[in-house]
């Protein structure tokens, strides 16, 4: 098998300004890409860049897309290792847009296989209910929110936290009152806090019930979480800490975390982060997916790639539940309240709608 030709396009999914700690987005800067055979099967690819955490945006995604669609023209695309390890020859880090890619051959080698890519990849279906997540407003507006999602059927609310820790505090507490404290809760504080601002509030947070506590500080500080996690009974997950297996063995290693956030945009896709998912198991770590602002076409992939790692134990695969206004997707995901299903369709079973596509903006290398 060799690729003939790889299509990209810029897939700007308008959505409601959504807010955390580093910044605000108001429309999910994707890139979607489909890498055609010879044989007539082709493999598709998303990633969701998000500036102020990965350090990429949409444009920068574009340009190397087309890089990498030079690199790989006229080779296997079944050589999943070769072809990837090609694109961290050319480019250190920039793991978003290599996300798209990775997703791309893993959908193309389980149509090759004719089986979805959880089989491809020995995994088995199980039972998956997401988070939903709260963006950052005053503690008034994220309790009447917080309580409106639970009245429509949320079962686990995942709250962005991050500034001051008072405020931060005063959110949950606001919270609490509106949905009660049998609604698991988990934060994400999106490295916004310096490492006492980290200790006031995970100490003040502690009556609230918090499930962990997602990122507390700047990845610089990593050295600081093995004794953060002693001043604390909220659990710590590493978010932006593990952008691959070499900083999940770091972090194990040094006891500095409860749990690890495994997202395609840091760790380039679905190969590393299979190798995440093992490192920490070793350690006797559980896993949570996540992602940026994906469409229901990459969150499919990370279903997969959840089926064929029993340790990820946690889901925050409600990015196109937070605010996006249109959902062009083919198949992929699908929310039964926030019960998540797949069908058993070869491949990753999603595609971008062609008329949607034919309004976006173009490549073909």
């Amino acid at each position: 098998m060799k690729i003939t030709e790889i299509e990209i396009y810029r897939l700007s999914i308008p959505m409601e300004p959504f807010v955390i700690a580093t910044g605000t987005m108001d429309y999910a800067q994707n890139t979607f890409i489909r890498v055609h055979t010879d044989t007539g099967i082709y493999g598709v690819g998303e990633c969701s860049a998000f500036p102020m955490i990965v350090g990429e945006t949409q444009d920068t995604c574009l340009v190397l897309a087309r890089d990498f669609a030079k690199i790989w023209k006229g080779k296997d695309p079944l050589a999943i290792s070769e072809r990837l390890a090609e694109l961290d020859l050319y480019i250190a880090g920039n793991r978003t847009i290599k996300s798209a890619f990775d997703i791309a051959l893993h959908d193309l080698a389980a149509k090759d296989a004719g089986i979805p890519l959880y089989q491809f990849l020995r995994g088995a279906k199980r039972e998956i209910t997401t988070d939903i997540t709260l963006g950052i407003a005053s503690p008034e507006e994220m309790a009447m929110k917080a309580k409106r999602l639970q009245e429509g059927g949320a079962v686990l609310l995942k709250v962005k936290l991050g500034k001051d820790p008072k405020t931060d505090v005063s959110r949950i507490r606001e919270i609490r009152k509106a949905v009660g404290f049998e609604m698991p809760i988990r934060i994400d504080a999106n490295q916004g806090w310096s490492y006492e601002e980290a200790v006031e509030a995970l100490q003040g947070l502690e009556p609230f019930k918090i499930q962990f506590c997602e990122q507390p500080m700047r990845t610089w500080n990593d050295e600081l979480l093995p004794q953060l996690r002693t001043e604390t009974i909220v659990p710590i997950m590493a978010d932006e800490s593990v952008y691959s297996h070499h900083d999940a063995e770091r972090l194990c290693k040094a006891d500095a975390c409860d749990y690890i956030n495994i997202k395609f945009s840091k760790s380039g896709g679905i190969q590393e982060a299979l190798k995440i998912s093992q490192v920490a198991a070793e350690y006797g770590i559980n896993c949570m997916i996540g992602g940026m602002l994906e469409s229901r076409l990459a969150l499919a992939a990370k279903v997969h790639f959840a089926y064929a790692a029993p340790n990820v134990k946690f889901f925050d695969l409600d990015t196109c539940m937070v605010g996006h206004l249109k959902d062009p997707v083919v198949g992929g995901i699908q929310y039964d309240g926030y019960k998540i299903h797949l069908s058993d369709q070869p491949g990753i079973g999603a595609d971008i709608e062609q008329a949607f596509l034919d309004g976006c903006e173009k490549w073909v290398i």
